[in-house]
């Protein structure tokens, strides 16, 4: 098992936090036949594992990235072994309804980024969260690209740099998930914040302890490159002092980015390609947040929507 992880980390460059929910997953898989080797474990005995996890009370969407995993597993040593098939292939996990995105409007996106929460032409971290929030916003990040980041391009015996920053043409360089690279445009406000909290860079990058945080465009207090989780927590405190009522995650400025694009532009394949989707299944939800964005405007506007609303109120008193 460890093998095939280091194949997935090596030949498809899957990041540690995916290894790591894929080792977890395979541990679901020991814990149900301890001491039995994987390998000798049948069709049968899968699908009984699988229905016993659900039986514990186990998510219909954690279930499904199991048994994702456990197949995964299982094809590489069909592949290695030469077995007919793989035991695993026909596992399903329950049908789970598949959640709508959960996206700023436009006036909300711009009550977050166009607030400044202190002195901010003096302190790099105020500086540092504004590039970070705008450049989020302007390109549709994931949260693991963004903290992946370099100024520019690095290489070092000790560092080489899989994303970096292209200031100058006003676009980033990213290597995503399965190591996928693609081209990302910077916006013109990303592009100035960028550039202020580069002018301050410096105070923090004077503590950098390694040369990957020297490379890193955007750097914690102590130096080194920002944690994810301080990412998460900045992000927390800035939508709370703006003033929204609503929790914002770092993914939702990506939903925001596609799902404001979709309204505008209405051009599924570029949306599709900015996120970096393989499937364009993946980006077709989107569609489903603009027609739910359609269908409230109606709600609102039409007199016959109104008057049925009106209604149900009244029915409910």
């Amino acid at each position: 098992m460890q093998n095939w992880l280091n194949q997935l980390r090596q030949e498809k460059r899957y990041s540690e936090h995916t290894l790591s929910a894929y080792r977890n997953d395979l541990r679901h898989l020991l814990a149900q036949y301890p001491g039995t080797d994987p390998d000798t474990l049948n069709q049968s005995q899968l699908r009984q594992a699988a229905a016993r996890l659900h039986a514990q009370g186990m998510a219909p969407r954690s279930l499904a990235r199991i048994l994702a995993a456990w197949r995964g597993y299982y094809q590489s040593r069909t592949q290695a072994l030469g077995w007919p098939l793989n035991p695993a292939a026909s596992l399903k996990a329950p049908r789970i309804g598949r959640p709508l995105p959960k996206a700023l409007s436009v006036d909300q996106t711009q009550q977050l980024l166009d607030h400044v929460s202190a002195p901010i032409q003096d302190d790099p971290v105020s500086l540092r969260n504004q590039a970070m929030f705008e450049l989020f916003y302007s390109s549709g990040l994931r949260l693991a690209e963004l903290v992946s980041l370099d100024t520019h391009y690095h290489q070092s015996p000790q560092h080489q740099s899989k994303s970096w920053l292209l200031l100058q043409e006003r676009e980033l360089l990213v290597s995503g998930k399965g190591g996928k690279t693609r081209r990302l445009p910077v916006g013109e406000k990303a592009a100035q914040a960028l550039q202020a909290w580069l002018k301050k860079r410096p105070i923090l990058a004077s503590l950098a302890p390694n040369a990957d945080a020297n490379a890193a465009l955007f750097l914690g207090a102590r130096g080194a490159r920002i944690h994810p989780r301080v990412v998460q927590q900045e992000l927390e405190n800035y939508a709370r002092a703006s003033g929204l009522p609503v929790h914002v995650h770092p993914h939702s400025l990506r939903h925001s980015f596609a799902s404001h694009l979709l309204q505008s532009a209405q051009d599924l394949r570029a949306v599709q390609e900015l996120l970096g989707h393989t499937n364009i299944s993946t980006t077709q939800i989107y569609t489903r947040l603009d027609f739910q964005h359609l269908a409230q405007a109606y709600d609102q506007a039409h007199p016959r929507a109104q008057r049925k609303q009106r209604t149900s109120e009244q029915a409910d008193e």
